[in-house]
């Protein structure tokens, strides 16, 4: 099948559920957008609400990050695991990723660890007394840890998390809260052996996984792939795409103007037809999170879209071309501007540091409309009291 560019942002946009924002409707519409992308990324950083809850605003009408808490911690429909590096997928899909617990297992649970006298100490303190955090527990020695040192009550809950002992219970903020897997996973699922048995299989299953997670991939290497057990060398991405077009689980789209073939999950064949059959895409805004699921492949996005984003967060203030912490605003079915907010807890307001517009856009009264709009939804998932918008909107250098 041949595409335009314009068909292919409008499929992409259906089927991560940004056309139009705001369709998806409560935990039933969570599960059911995460269910169809695999998983959703986590990262701890939270300016306007962490990437979970920025991926999910812009999708849910009337998102309350209550709603993923449930989910996560009542419900117990979805877990706290690795995928995408950290993420969120649904509980059924546990036996999947044993790699990663047996890897853990392999790496943590050396009985020449720092800490492996811990365990059995976590182990009891928790059976006795329910979820623990680090904090309620003896701290014992410092150890040396993955980002530095930390003492060996928290690097041995977090091993025990890491191979599927533990889970989390709840959180606090950044704190977690740990207890006993077999308390909130289903002993069929907890038990269940992984259902891919060479690492081929494994490869071709988490390949087609993540051509769901975005909508639409190409064959080369990028973001996407990142956190895929094993790692996933040229050679191994190009058996799995050829075994899976091969089998008919993955469909091949010619996109006008770009040399490379594009695909898509054969099950996402119907959503690519109904987005084919509407020309145009509803004018509305949508803030989205900067490891949102559409731009896990920015050089894709730039390709499809035109928009040129990176994630500035980690360079230093001075290499910074925008700034900190920068979500990109979505239009219709066009990337227009980014914007740089943050929220004061005090104050209860979304404070708008700066906001670019892309070249080439002008504000007209319906997108200042959408604006309006979007904001309002905003600043109603952060329960913010108002919004403070810069003094001036600017359009970058090029």
């Amino acid at each position: 099948m041949k595409l335009t560019k314009p068909q292919a942002c409008r499929y992409l946009l259906k089927h991560q559920r940004l056309n139009p924002p705001g369709s998806v409707q409560g935990k039933e519409g969570i599960l059911d957008y995460i269910h169809t992308v695999g998983c959703i990324q986590f990262d701890p950083l939270d300016m306007v609400g962490c990437n979970p809850h920025l991926v999910l605003q812009s999708r849910v009408k009337g998102y309350k990050p209550a709603m993923l808490g449930e989910l996560l911690y009542q419900d117990r429909k979805l877990v706290d695991g690795f995928d995408k590096n950290l993420a969120i997928y649904p509980v059924e899909d546990w036996p999947c990723f044993e790699r990663y617990r047996s890897g853990a297992r392999d790496w943590h649970g050396r009985d020449d660890g720092p800490f492996y006298a811990m365990l059995d100490v976590v182990r009891r303190e928790i059976t006795q007394r329910g979820p623990l955090s680090s904090s309620d527990l003896e701290a014992g020695e410092k150890v040396r840890w993955a980002w530095g040192a930390t003492n060996a009550a928290r690097a041995s809950l977090e091993s025990m998390y890491f191979w599927g002992e533990l889970v989390i219970h709840r959180k606090s903020g950044n704190r977690k809260f740990y207890d006993l897997a077999e308390h909130h996973i289903p002993a069929e699922i907890l038990c269940a052996t992984d259902p891919h048995v060479t690492q081929q299989e494994y490869y071709r299953w988490h390949v087609k996984r993540r051509v769901g997670s975005v909508g639409l991939l190409w064959e080369k290497a990028g973001d996407a792939w990142l956190g895929i057990h094993g790692g996933l060398k040229s050679a191994a991405r190009a058996e799995a795409f050829a075994a899976l077009y091969a089998s008919g689980q993955l469909l091949k789209l010619e996109i006008e103007g770009v040399k490379f073939p594009f695909y898509i999950r054969s099950e996402d064949g119907q959503t690519l037809e109904e987005s084919l059959q509407s020309e145009e895409s509803a004018n509305e805004m949508a803030f989205l999170a900067p490891l949102d699921n559409l731009i896990w492949d920015r050089k894709l996005i730039k390709e499809l879209f035109g928009f040129n984003y990176t994630w500035e967060v980690y360079k230093r203030p001075h290499e910074r071309q925008y700034g900190y912490y920068v979500l990109p605003v979505l239009y219709g079915n066009r990337f227009v501007a980014r914007f740089e907010p943050r929220f004061n807890k005090k104050t209860r307001t979304l404070e708008i540091l700066n906001w670019w517009w892309e070249e080439g856009i002008t504000e007209d009264g319906e997108m200042k409309q959408a604006i309006d709009r979007a904001l309002e939804r905003f600043t109603g998932y952060l329960g913010a009291v108002a919004s403070l918008e810069p003094g001036k909107m600017v359009c970058p250098e090029h």
